[in-house]
């Protein structure tokens, strides 16, 4: 009894996470954020398992049951659909970094529009400093759902939860898809603001001294208000 209770809720857990990743993958094509069925969105369900958007499926059909899972290593353990080609890249980055929850990979014009460019996006407004804590690195170029890629994008992210990737798009991950949505969000509008903000004049960069004090700030107390956890 006890062992089906166990499997009961597991089942009821990757459910919860498979929906919840059909739920942001709606979202984000509404906001137009990724083209047709490009992007890719992945939710942590244990230490060793995922739940990952199929390759090549249009989010704006695709239910629960679409949703692959894999473990650590990238193989799928159910799922009628592949699992993205990215796969190797979100296994990568579940390994960087523990914290990661969630990862949201996006095409957005204005993120894209820098890692067309191959340049970084530096910290030029408050909620992006927040956030990231930094500029978001362009990681050098690879071919997509290569572990070249992967390698590349890992080691632009340092330890900060964002990188462009070169002539591709804009990577990013939070502690829940709520964060990784938000911080796609943010990136996508400071982007916009440097390209516009660059074509007047000179953009002025936040100090590292207060980017420090700011995303400090986030991690210790803005974010847990923000998940309702301290007032």
């Amino acid at each position: 009894m006890r062992k089906e209770n166990a499997f009961m809720e597991r089942t009821e857990q990757i459910t919860k996470v498979c929906q919840a990743v059909v739920e942001l993958g709606k979202v984000i094509s509404q906001r137009q954020l990724v083209p047709g069925s490009w992007g890719n969105i992945s939710a942590k369900i244990d230490k060793a398992t995922y739940a990952i958007t199929p390759s090549g499926r249009p989010y704006e059909t695709m239910s629960a049951a679409d949703i692959a899972i894999i473990n650590n290593k990238g193989e799928k353990l159910s799922g009628k659909y592949v699992p993205s080609s990215e796969t190797p890249l979100h296994v990568a980055i579940y390994q960087s970094f523990p914290q990661a929850g969630a990862i949201l990979h996006t095409h957005s014009i204005y993120a894209s529009t820098l890692a067309v460019l191959h340049q970084d996006l530096p910290p030029i407004i408050e909620d992006l400093a927040q956030v990231i804590g930094g500029a978001v690195p362009c990681a050098q170029y690879a071919l997509p759902g290569t572990e070249q890629l992967a390698q590349n994008v890992v080691a632009a992210m340092g330890s900060g939860p964002a990188a462009l990737m070169a002539n591709h798009g804009l990577i990013c991950w939070g502690r829940d898809l709520k964060e990784a949505y938000l911080t796609s969000e943010l990136i996508e509008k400071a982007a916009r603001l440097y390209c516009q903000a660059g074509a007047l004049g000179e953009v002025k960069v936040l100090s590292p001294e207060d980017v420090k004090i700011m995303h400090k700030f986030y991690l210790e107390h803005y974010s847990l208000r923000q998940r309702g956890q301290e007032k």
